[in-house]
């Protein structure tokens, strides 16, 4: 197993590999002992072009450890582009189960990959949602992606993004 750390806007992001893929993006609170390898690698620069903003798209190989459940919700966060949103109600109609909002928030408060996984971009059908990593941090994410929140209603629809026919699967 690999582990490299990265200092970003949002915190200390810890990247994990196994196997030459990318298994964890989690925030921590401090830097430990780092064994990097080309997946750590690859992830860090992609992550760091997230963050100066060149970069809407992840190609870093992921292997994230799910149920059933948690990888189809994890697949259909991978699909959300660039500054768009979607709500738990969508992503749960996306996979055909469209009475399961709860346990898709649950899902998505599960994801171990952090931004690759834009777990950021699901917001509630009434505002912003919460945050596994914190609001303070999915606000700033969102602003990157210039989404606008908006006080009276808490995104224009515009930002909504919508699922079409299904995707290749992780």
């Amino acid at each position: 197993m690999s582990v490299r750390f990265l200092h970003t806007p949002v915190g200390i992001l810890r990247l994990t590999a196994r196997d030459g893929k990318l298994c964890e993006i989690a925030l921590t609170d401090r830097v430990g002992e780092e064994e990097s390898d080309s997946a750590t690698d690859l992830a860090a620069e992609e992550l760091m072009e997230y963050f100066s903003g060149k970069r809407k798209e992840f190609t870093v190989e992921v292997s994230p450890q799910g149920t059933p459940f948690q990888l189809a919700v994890w697949q259909k966060l991978a699909e959300i582009p660039f500054g768009r949103v979607a709500t738990y109600g969508d992503i749960a109609r996306a996979i055909g189960r469209p009475t399961a909002c709860r346990a898709v928030a649950n899902a998505v408060g599960r994801n171990p990959l952090l931004i690759v996984f834009p777990c950021h971009r699901v917001v509630a059908a009434s505002g912003l949602g919460g945050f596994s990593a914190g609001i303070a941090a999915k606000r700033t994410l969102l602003r990157l992606e210039r989404v606008k929140i908006s006080e009276k209603s808490a995104f224009s629809e515009k930002f909504f993004f919508t699922f079409s026919a299904n995707r290749d699967t992780i």
